[in-house]
């Protein structure tokens, strides 16, 4: 896609947190899944539900402007994701994963709090105030999800690292 106006740039972004919430939808599964702390399974678990709206979410505004919702790959989520998946790989002890896992999820949500945050700045830009309201809203989400991380690491799982 060839961009040559500032909503452009918006359509563009809102097709890269496309990707990134269909990457981290088919992540979080996974991740979930070599967990060991229930509630670390549950909020990968309950986050992976929240993803999938919030990428449906995204689609309808593309669809409302008109645009395709397939047309980018987000190369950093893919890393981010390929990072995770080899630091999960090369721990054993299912503490020290559960707390590399906490740890890799909030980068994968700052991440998604960078891009939600600029994709509402840009809709309030363009005076696209319902869009701005439903940027905010998964925005919200994933501060609260980040929330959530901290709180467990804090609470119990990084405590278990440290004695592993």
């Amino acid at each position: 896609m060839k961009m040559t106006t500032f909503k452009d740039m918006y359509i563009a972004e809102l097709q890269e947190l496309v990707s990134v919430e269909s990457q981290l939808a088919a992540a979080l599964p996974r991740m979930a899944e070599v967990a060991s702390h229930p509630s670390l399974k549950d909020a990968f678990g309950n986050h992976a539900r929240e993803t999938i709206v919030q990428g449906e979410r995204l689609k309808s505004l593309l669809r409302m402007h008109g645009a395709d919702p397939g047309l980018h790959t987000d190369q950093a989520m893919q890393a981010l994701i390929g990072e995770t998946a080899k630091m999960v790989s090369i721990l054993p002890d299912d503490n020290l994963r559960d707390a590399a896992l906490i740890a890799s999820a909030q980068k994968l949500e700052h991440y998604e709090i960078a891009a939600y945050g600029s994709a509402a700045a840009l809709a309030g830009q363009l005076d696209l105030r319902d869009d701005q309201r439903l940027l905010h809203d998964s925005l919200d989400e994933e501060r609260q999800t980040d929330a959530l991380l901290t709180k467990l690491a804090k609470g119990e799982i990084n405590q278990d690292a440290l004695a592993a």
